[in-house]
Parts: structure tokens; sequence; C-alpha cells
């Protein structure tokens, strides 16, 4: 009896994620979410006592997220959350422009019917979460955050550029605190399905001129989208 209940808990042992990736996934999904705001000391001790977790996963996925550009290095070997700023987020976008336009492209030159069928079920999940939404920021919701990204990489999953999709995944999520960011200050609902299902749309009929500039304006968006909030944040602090 001992045996099979000792092999019992080494089995749910197994399928758990190593302890390094269970603090990295937790920890960036709070950097994304703002639960440790800008600029925020990320102190090892006490990160211990928030995911009850020892200091060597943690360093790990501190020093995963620092790779990613979510955190920075402080000069006495500590870690804070990256600044928000226009000209930091001016940055991500000239980069985003960069790879991902010339991803669409080359995804659409790539993609076969499997690409389009999992481009087509990314969006239909996404809007489906969508509908059901009130018309507050959307952006804020979990589930809602992860589908908006899983469509986006679908439509580059085809680039046969492994850096480029890797590149341009690092960069969505870190306009994805700025997403968040904004939509903390925004003063009216805002749904995004209408700009998706054109990008799609023109995916899916390889029209990749229409595609890549409604991409293009699309992350342009987000970055006015994020200026007028940080001009409103100023003007209320």
């Amino acid at each position: 009896m001992h045996k099979i209940f000792d092999m019992h808990n080494e089995e749910i042992l197994l399928r758990r994620p190593p302890l390094a990736d269970q603090a990295f996934t937790n920890l960036r999904r709070d950097v994304l979410a703002g639960t440790f705001g800008a600029g925020a000391k990320l102190k090892v001790d006490e990160l211990q006592a928030v995911y009850g977790l020892s200091s060597s996963p943690l360093r790990e996925a501190l020093s995963r997220l620092a790779q990613e550009g979510l955190i920075r290095a402080d000069e006495r070997r500590g870690f804070r959350v990256a600044a928000i700023s226009e000209d930091d987020l001016a940055d991500i976008t000239r980069m985003r422009l960069m790879l991902d336009v010339g991803a669409l492209r080359e995804s659409m030159a790539q993609g076969d019917d499997a690409w389009e069928a999992a481009v087509v079920s990314a969006y239909h999940r996404l809007e489906k979460v969508e509908s059901r939404l009130s018309d507050g920021p959307v952006v804020l919701d979990d589930e809602w955050a992860q589908l908006h990204r899983s469509f986006h990489l679908s439509l580059l999953a085809a680039c046969p550029s492994e850096r480029q999709r890797l590149w341009g995944a690092s960069l969505f999520d870190q306009a994805e605190r700025y997403r968040r960011f904004s939509a903390r200050y925004r003063t009216i609902g805002r749904r995004k399905s209408n700009d998706h299902r054109r990008i799609m749309d023109a995916a899916l009929r390889r029209d990749a001129d229409t595609a890549c500039a409604l991409l293009e304006e699309h992350i342009l968006g987000t970055q006015r989208n994020v200026a007028a909030a940080l001009q409103r944040a100023a003007a209320q602090a």
C-alpha cells in the first residue's frame, strides 16, 4: 500500500513543472499584470514569502525575465521591474514594426491549411471571450490577454525564422505591460475584434500589403493609446 502511495506521489511530482519554471511563470504573470509596479524593487526574500519558493528558482526566474527585458538588473545586483516611459515604448514599437510586419508577410507566403485553421481558431476563441466581457478595459482580463497573445502569435507562426518569432513574442510581452497600464487610464470602452478580424481576413486571402498595413496600424494604435494614458497619469499625479 505504501509503495502504491509513493508511486502516486512521484507521478504527481513528475507532472509538475520544475520549480524554476513555476517561479518564472508566476513572477512573469505578476510583472505583466502590474502587480509589481514599474521600477519596483524585487527582493528575493520577499518573493520567497509571496510564492513559497526557495531563492534558487526565484533567482533563475529573475535572470530569465531580465533577458526578456521585463525587469532590469540593479547596480547592486538586485532586480527591478523595468520602467515605463514613452521612449521605451517607442523603441518596443519600432522593433515590433521591424520584426512582426516582415514576419507576417513571410508567414502568409509560407502558411499552409493547418496555419490558416490555427489562425481562425485563435481568432474565434478570442472573439468569443471578448463578446462576453463588458465594455470596460478588456485588456485587463487575464483570459482575454492570453487569447489576444495567442491570436497575434498564430499569425506569425508560419514565419520560417525561429529567432524572429521568439523575439516578436518577447516584444509582444514587453508591450503587454503598456497595454495593461493604458487600460487603467482608459476613459472609454474599446473592443479590438474588428481590428483583428480585418487583419485575419486579409491574411487568409493572402493580401500581404493590406494585412501588413493593418498590423502596422494596430501596433501604432497601441503606442498612441499608451502615450495618451501616460499623459493622463502624469496629469493626475
